[in-house]
């Protein structure tokens, strides 16, 4: 039973790798297709569409009453985001970029997660609280695009996006295949996985909170981790850190404000007590990591992932260390 729950969580991840990269490509597509600008695409449809797995596995856990999964997914994630991917990233490249840049966001970053601390503190997630998230992030989306727009006027894609761009399939009909080929993958491997991992949570004795800050999480920030490593082989750096403030901002304000609307939850008391406040000791980390000398070295890379390492044989302490 516990081989076949791994065959099934790892059958999962790899839908929901393909099907995250298929439905972007789609939804690019279409979005070309519709003259939607550059800049846009990349705020928006982009941003969007790395957080898919993550949105579909939170939803799926939420529906099946395995809220604990879907919200440790998204706080794992926010960690990884931060210590892991940022961490390799910087070992094949160092993350250089200008503070004024990295502030902007870093602190939308903050915003959402001292409001998901706030709600979670208070109590249930409603639908209210959901609308407000959505709300937010529509705010921070506008925000972004009339930022750039002013200071871009001529609606250049930064060289990553651009690739993407090309990558984009040219008629509509075949971007509408892809993109609804995606989406099947994401809901289908968003199954196979919430699934897996709560088999495996019950075989191993442990919660599924910790299932959902370590494996899942570790499996749905997959496309980040993939979009670090290709940006810091071909040298665009400010893609990597980027992604990782923004998926970090998409995560908390449209996937958890999703599920709030469609199904209200209560935060774990595992999570309220530790790993809340370890996401939010992160998130804070990388402003000074940053300020300091414009730029995450290799040497911060190494401390990112090998706090990380340490987070998580933390989440397993009382299975590796036992009398």
């Amino acid at each position: 039973m516990t081989a076949t729950a791994f065959l099934a969580a790892g059958g999962g991840l790899v839908l929901l790798a393909v099907g995250g990269e298929i439905l972007l490509r789609g939804a690019i597509g279409i979005a070309r297709k519709l003259e939607i600008s550059p800049m846009l695409i990349g705020l928006t449809i982009v941003a969007c569409a790395t957080s898919m797995p993550e949105l579909m596995v939170t939803l799926t856990a939420g529906l099946e009453g395995a809220t604990d999964i879907g919200v440790g997914n998204v706080i794992g994630s926010n960690i990884a985001n931060i210590l892991l991917i940022l961490g390799v990233g910087a070992l094949i490249s160092p993350l250089v970029t200008k503070p004024c840049d990295v502030m902007r966001d870093a602190i939308a970053m903050l915003i959402a997660t001292a409001l998901f601390i706030i709600f979670a503190l208070i109590g249930v997630f409603t639908i209210w609280h959901g609308i407000f998230m959505l709300a937010l992030l529509t705010f921070y989306i506008w925000r972004s695009y009339y930022r750039e727009k002013k200071c871009n006027p001529k609606e250049e894609a930064d060289p990553e996006l651009a690739e993407e761009l090309e990558a984009a399939p040219g008629s509509i009909p075949l971007a509408v295949f892809l993109l609804l080929l995606g989406v099947g993958g994401l809901i289908i491997g968003s199954e196979l996985l919430v699934d897996g991992a709560e088999t495996i949570a019950r075989a191993a004795g442990v919660s599924e909170t910790v299932i959902g800050v370590t494996l899942v999480a570790l499996g749905t920030s997959l496309p980040e981790l993939a979009t670090a490593v290709v940006a810091g082989i071909r040298g665009h750096t400010e893609v990597a850190l980027g992604n990782a403030l923004g998926s970090n901002i998409f995560n908390l304000l449209l996937i958890l404000g999703v599920l709030a609307i469609v199904s209200p939850f209560t935060v774990s008391p595992a999570i309220l007590q530790f790993d809340m406040w370890v996401m939010a000791g992160v998130s804070l980390l990388v402003i000074p990591a940053m300020c300091h000398s414009g730029k995450i070295c290799r040497l911060k890379g190494v401390i990112f992932i090998a706090l990380y390492a340490a987070y998580i044989l933390y989440q397993f302490k009382d299975k590796l260390f036992v009398a």
